[in-house]
């Protein structure tokens, strides 16, 4: 790359702004601890509203606020069921874009566990057809692995 094109992709780079950035976005939608929690909780299979407010530790009023927001978002579906003499109620379930959600579960989980759980972690991840650990990884369309050196940043290209 010559020095032109290099102060071209610079000059680019330089005209991204934050407010374009899909992490702040992402953590507009999931960035409470309720909200990655209760999500935590959906990919671990709770489903009912009382079981979000118990597993997570949060009130029935932050319960209903996080699991509208969330529904809002499209990250969870509102079913109805009725149990046998009992008023209809609601079940929430993971849309796709929910369980899109699960790699960054997983890092995070991953990255818990390797720098705050003092050696012992409290759950473990493994693949239920072979058993094989479970662990979220970096890699490019071509399937390398990539650590942070190999990364180029750039913003897309105009059209």
């Amino acid at each position: 790359m010559d020095t032109v094109q290099l102060e071209g992709k610079l000059a680019d780079l330089r005209a991204w702004t934050p407010t374009q950035c899909t992490i702040a976005r992402a953590l507009d939608v999931v960035g409470t601890r309720s909200a990655i929690l209760i999500m935590r909780e959906a990919h671990y299979g709770t489903t009912r509203f009382d079981e979000f407010a118990r597993r997570v530790g949060i009130t029935e009023a932050v319960a209903a606020a996080r699991l509208r927001e969330l529904v809002d978002a499209g990250l969870l579906v509102k079913e109805p069921y009725r149990e046998p003499g009992q008023r209809t109620r609601h079940e929430y379930q993971l849309t796709d874009m929910g369980r899109d959600l699960l790699p960054a579960l997983t890092a995070l989980m991953q990255w818990g566990d390797a720098y705050l759980a003092d050696g012992k972690p409290p759950l473990v991840l493994t693949h239920a057809g072979c058993g094989a650990p479970v662990h979220a990884e970096v890699r490019c369309t071509e399937g390398h692995a990539v650590d942070l050196p190999d990364i180029l940043v750039a913003p897309r290209p105009r059209r």
